[in-house]
């Protein structure tokens, strides 16, 4: 199907080319018209990813699919290439889905809107090409340029310490991503015969575990840092403390996938045998996130920051589940990444629109609104037990099957996963009593007279309960039903976790001096060799 109709290119260069007529569309200069042409652009966008996953993507498939091939410099290795599988089909719908919202909660911008709506788009197309291209250098470019428009919307559009958090997101974000063009690098040219950056070549070369290990540990960096794994995430509190409802919802629904993304592609599927050493370690930096960032979003007083490391502790459970050598905690990190983009992003749009009635982000200034936004405090409600893992929501099965997967795995010795498990649901205990305290603290308690008195406390609009319902309708229909995700995905995540289970055993037969290998059982350190 991809030979009738260019879908992914389609996705990736409208929203872009689009953004460029900007200039030319006819306002008044508050942003009344260009909203719209913004949000009819996004949409159009969205419905070209509907309908490449209707028309030419085949779940059951564990391949590339849709695949769009255009040869630039042969010489060099250099080409258009696109494709999707299951690793990336769903992000690619996820992201156009949370941009169309993004552009609706965008509706009040009136501040210099036609480049706000320019860089909106403009980033649009960037996202959805980290996750189509197939190609390690294209791939560079695009996680490279859709940083800029980040940077211009924290900085522009932010709030006091906007320039700090806008130049602490690039310096930490553009710098670790030096390690992605190294590797692509090392990769691309190792071997014989012409260089090329295509993921498939790659993943059929024989790099060397040395080298594998290299490049491993640059992109845990890079990816850890856009993750973000502790102790590399301080940008995105940050970030997240300065930023507007729209780039809240671009940041915690599509830019924190990216780095779950890249680990799966490349870490666990281009460099397996590196991944098989390295693996315990991603555990135990996940079981890390989940515990230090909800402690410190327990201590946080202010609402975007609170919000801000809860997004941390949930990314714990992707790196758990990217390590663990299981299709089903494999696939709850999938999906736990999906489910997160959803409850992340109308959680920050809330914390935007509490801020436009309130005028303030601290907790110890609130208190005692819920009389006068009931319809405001049970879109609270929701989105906060979706946050929790309520069961009946999607976060519980992404969460539960991150738990049973990882405690059956084979892969790593039965006291190693007591552990883990018992650690990791330390934070899965804590995460209820932030967030339930935080509804408590904004809604309930004593009235603030003062802050009632000097703000207009109306309740929510359409708009705004037309944008939380959008998002948690899919958040309870996974809930209710995981295997509407879950099976778009299914056939890749086996794919991929019997060739990262095979290089594990490879590397328990080589018993190479690496520290993680002790982790592994014996019973698994002595498996024959694979037939």
């Amino acid at each position: 199907m991809a030979d009738v109709f260019p879908y992914l290119s389609v996705s990736i260069l409208f929203p872009i080319a689009a953004a460029l007529f900007i200039p030319f569309v006819p306002d008044p200069g508050d942003g009344s018209q260009v909203r719209w042409y913004s949000l009819g652009i996004a949409l159009a966008d969205f419905l070209v990813t509907v309908a490449a996953y209707v028309n030419g993507y085949d779940p059951s498939q564990a391949g590339l699919q849709l695949v769009e091939r255009v040869s630039w410099l042969p010489q060099l290795g250099l080409g258009w290439s696109v494709g999707v599988d299951g690793l990336s089909m769903p992000l690619v719908l996820l992201t156009s889905f949370i941009t169309s919202l993004a552009i609706l909660a965008a509706w009040p911008v009136s501040f210099k809107p036609k480049l706000f709506h320019f860089l909106m788009l403009a980033m649009c197309g960037g996202q959805i090409a980290v996750f189509a291209v197939q190609d390690m250098l294209l791939f560079f470019l695009a996680w490279e340029l859709e940083l800029i428009p980040v940077y211009l919307l924290l900085a522009i559009w932010g709030g006091k310490k906007r320039q700090y958090a806008a130049t602490k997101f690039i310096l930490y974000t553009a710098g670790s991503s030096l390690f992605i063009l190294i590797a692509a690098l090392a990769m691309a040219f190792q071997g014989s015969g012409p260089p090329s950056f295509e993921f498939s070549t790659m993943a059929s070369k024989d790099l060397g575990v040395g080298l594998q290990m290299l490049c491993y540990s640059g992109l845990l960096i890079a990816f850890g840092v856009k993750l973000p794994m502790v102790p590399l995430h301080t940008w995105l509190p940050d970030a997240h403390g300065e930023a507007t409802a729209p780039v809240h919802m671009l940041l915690a629904g599509i830019l924190l996938k990216m780095g779950g993304y890249a680990l799966l592609r490349f870490n666990g599927q281009l460099l397996p045998d590196a991944h098989a050493r390295f693996a315990p370690l991603l555990v135990v930096f996940g079981v890390v996130n989940i515990i230090y960032a909800a402690l410190t979003s327990f201590a946080q007083r202010n609402l975007k920051r609170k919000i801000a490391y809860s997004s941390i502790s949930h990314m714990g459970f992707v790196l758990i589940g990217v390590a663990s050598f299981s299709p089903l905690a494999t696939s709850g990190a999938m999906l736990q990444m999906i489910s997160h983009g959803l409850i992340g992003a109308s959680l920050f749009f809330l914390v935007g629109a509490t801020y436009d009635r309130t005028h303030t982000l601290m907790l110890d200034e609130m208190g005692g609104v819920g009389q006068g936004m009931r319809k405001m405090f049970a879109m609270w409600t929701t989105c906060s037990l979706a946050s929790l893992a309520l069961p009946g929501m999607s976060g519980f099965v992404a969460e539960l099957m991150v738990f049973v997967g990882f405690a059956t795995s084979d892969a790593y010795s039965l006291s190693f996963r007591i552990v883990i498990v018992c650690l990791a649901a330390i934070g899965v205990i804590l995460t209820p009593i932030y967030l339930l305290s935080m509804l408590r603290e904004i809604f309930f308690g004593r009235e603030n007279r003062e802050l009632a008195s000097h703000t207009n406390l109306v309740d929510a609009e359409p708009r705004e309960i037309y944008i939380i319902s959008s998002l948690l309708v899919p958040v309870i229909a996974i809930g209710l039903y995981p295997r509407l995700t879950t099976e778009s995905y299914r056939a890749s995540i086996e794919s991929l976790v019997e060739r990262d289970s095979n290089a594990l055993q490879a590397a328990a037969r080589d018993k190479s001096p690496s520290i993680p290998l002790t982790l592994i059982p014996a019973t698994l350190q002595k498996a024959p060799a694979m037939g």
